[in-house]
Order: structure tokens, then sequence, then C-alpha cells
């Protein structure tokens, strides 16, 4: 985490203790829709997953002002999740190799929460990125990344050559990887240019 955004989420914790709603509201802003897919990735259920969060965030919101935070807010918040996840499906009689599998080997251990990357924070921090860079390097980034178009259909849209589509993006991941230094996503690049490539 850069430092300054560990600086920020510290200002936020230290307003939600001092019980500030709009603290509450940003952290429920960010982290909530998120939560809810990890959580769903235990429990299967979406309105389980749903109320499960909810109650994360009624918990932190009754504890604020004890609110003893080692990490981040995030991994605070995502471990809780996961706990709250495992605990209703060993309350819940689910009898499928699934849930036996997961009460085993939980998804994030204490040190890894810290490095989990939320689709929705790294989906900004992209957008973000993008708008940064050069536009002809975004233009063929966003072309073979969202819109699915290999390097010749990328070419012909453009009027261009097809080693010119992969300097183009070639010169987007080296600049993301700058942009995003501090999101700890290399394995998100290496997807990517397996999906580039």
């Amino acid at each position: 985490m850069s430092v300054l955004l560990a600086s920020y989420e510290k200002i936020l914790v230290e307003k939600l203790k001092k019980s500030d709603k709009s603290a509450f509201s940003v952290i429920f802003t960010n982290y909530y829709s998120d939560f809810v897919r990890f959580s769903f990735r235990f429990t299967k259920n979406p309105d389980a997953s749903e109320e499960l969060v909810q109650d994360v965030f009624v918990k932190l919101w009754e504890n604020r002002s004890n609110l003893l935070i080692q990490s981040s807010i995030k991994s605070y918040l995502l471990k809780s999740v996961q706990n709250r996840s495992i605990d209703w499906l060993r309350h819940t009689n689910i009898k499928h190799k699934y849930a036996s599998s997961v009460l085993e080997n939980p998804v994030l251990s204490d040190n890894e929460t810290e490095n989990f990357v939320l689709h929705s924070e790294l989906e900004s921090s992209l957008n973000t990125a993008l708008g940064n860079i050069p536009v002809q390097y975004a233009e063929v980034f966003r072309m073979s990344r969202f819109e699915f178009l290999n390097h010749n259909e990328i070419a012909k849209k453009l009027g261009v050559s097809v080693r010119t589509v992969e300097v183009r993006i070639s010169k987007a991941l080296a600049y993301l990887r700058d942009e995003l230094k501090d999101y700890l996503v290399l394995w998100f690049f290496l997807i990517l240019q397996n999906l580039l490539n």
C-alpha cells in the first residue's frame, strides 16, 4: 500500500472512531459491492453474501470507537467478511464437496489480505492510469482488453500495421506497470500479456 493511500485510510479510520458518518459512507461505498462478490466465493448464495457483508458493516459502526486495526481498513474488513462467510458455511447444512474444500483451505491468510486487490479498486485505478498515458497507447489497450480484438483486427480498424499495434500495446503495458506500481498487481499484468499476445 502506498504511503498516500495508507494516510488516507488512517484519516478515514480516525474520523470513523469519532462517529463521522461521511467516513463510514466512504468506506461502505468503496468496498460493499466487492465484499459481496468476495463472500459469494464461499457461500454461492447472493442473499446470504449481502446479509453477511451488511452485518460486517453494522458491526464496524457499532464498534467504531474501539477499533484496533493493525494493517488497513480494507484488510480488516476483508478478513471479517471471510470469517463470517466461513462461519456461515459451517452452520449451513450444505452437503457437497465445495463447502468441505473451502473450510479446509480458506482463501486468504492474515498476511494476504493486504495484497488482495478488489475488482472495483483495480478497475478504478486502471481507468485513471489509462487517462494518464498517451492516447494512442490507451486506445489499443482498450480495444484489446475491453473489446477483445486481436492484433490484426485492431490494425485493420485503425489503419496501421500489426507491428505498430504490437509496439503500442507494449508501450501501454510499460506505462501501466509504472502507473499502477502501488497496487501490487504483477499477476494482473501477466494475465494481460497472455491475453494481448
